[in-house]
């Protein structure tokens, strides 16, 4: 690993995020509880899938594709949080090149009747709002309402709430209100695992996981009780990230594999995985949040990921999860359990990195 590689290592290794490694363990003074689940109101404010005893800070990055730095455990399969939710995105995008989602501006009850688009309000709901987070989808899944992440604020939405978290949130028309809601992410979830009729953990493997080489260790996994009848099979639907636990844990050099998949447009080697079209329109901003695609966390601006091009785009999850594809230098990279607030001194420590080797 070269000089400029070891540095940006270091100074990640450093600056881990304050969250225990322990989920059980009591944060130690100056620590933060793990997860984001505390901040939600009562009763949901409670772990509903696993969590798992986490590593340190790990990371790799992958230029001109090939693996030209890593550190930490970058084969530790740990839960990676709402990075998931691009997995998602990449899922859907599979299914519209194997043309079963032929219209992402066709509303979801047309297809999928009875799993709670059927209300007057979530009726016109339609795929591209779901994957813009602008649905403004109501109900509960799993039996969480969608209330309970309404007025929701994230580190890179540059607005802030007007209301309390959980609140009651007047909703608005779907398509005309942009938020952040991982109940919404984890009803587009169900409503994936219904249009390709099996687990998405088995078409995550087949149709990405195992083309793209990745290691067997990665695992996606539910709630105890999110479960429903599919074909007359049991079957676990997915959450969208690790908000109420469970949700993917991964290595980072699997989600180096995944990253490529955006980098390259779909393609890996002679194969498309994911139609190139899908895969630029992940990266388009989305009218109502222009920081935003779909779900991606885009740059345009420059300021968002200081460091970062702007043609870059994010997979981001909480606890300081980051899967940088970056254009400009044609590389990924990723970073595992970095504390957030030193997140842009990293990214531009890794920018005069992959100019070195440009």
């Amino acid at each position: 690993m070269h000089a400029h590689w070891h540095t940006c290592a270091t100074f990640a290794t450093q600056h881990e995020t304050p969250w225990p490694r322990d989920p059980a363990v009591k944060p130690a003074p100056g620590q933060q509880p793990f997860g984001v689940h505390h901040g939600d109101p009562p009763p949901f404010n409670v772990a509903r899938g696993p969590l798992h005893v986490r590593g340190g800070v790990s990371g790799c990055v992958w230029q001109h594709g090939r693996e030209v730095a890593a550190w930490g455990e970058p084969d530790r399969a740990d839960q990676t949080f709402s990075v998931a939710k691009t997995c998602l995105a990449l899922l859907a995008g599979v299914a519209h090149t194997q043309g079963l989602l032929p219209d992402v501006d066709a509303a979801v009850a047309d297809r999928l009747p009875g799993i709670g688009f059927d209300t007057p309000h979530n009726r016109p709901i339609t795929w591209r709002q779901l994957l813009e987070q602008t649905s403004e989808w109501e109900g509960a899944c799993f039996g969480l309402p969608d209330q309970v992440d309404r007025w929701r604020t994230v580190a890179h939405d540059p607005r802030s709430a007007a209301g309390p978290k959980g609140g009651a949130r007047p909703l608005q028309a779907p398509g005309s209100y942009w938020e952040y809601n991982d109940v919404r992410i984890n009803q587009l979830s169900l409503a994936l695992l219904h249009l390709f009729g099996r687990p998405l953990p088995e078409v995550f493997a087949q149709t990405l996981m195992q083309p793209l080489g990745a290691s067997g260790d990665w695992r996606w996994e539910g709630y105890e009780d999110a479960w429903t009848t599919l074909g007359g099979r049991r079957v676990p639907s997915v959450p969208g990230g690790t908000h109420w636990g469970a949700g993917l844990s991964i290595g980072a050099r699997d989600l180096a594999r995944l990253g490529q998949i955006v980098l390259h447009q779909g393609r890996v080697g002679e194969q498309v995985l994911v139609a190139p079209a899908w895969i630029r329109q992940m990266q388009q901003p989305a009218a109502l949040a222009p920081f935003y695609g779909w779900l991606m966390w885009l740059n345009r601006d420059g300021r968002a990921f200081p460091g970062a091009s702007v043609d870059s785009s994010f997979m981001v999850g909480a606890g300081g999860h980051y899967v940088w594809i970056e254009p400009a230098f044609d590389a990924v990279v990723v970073v595992r359990w970095l504390d957030v607030e030193h997140a842009p001194a990293f990214m531009q420590l890794a920018q005069a990195a992959l100019a070195q080797g440009a």
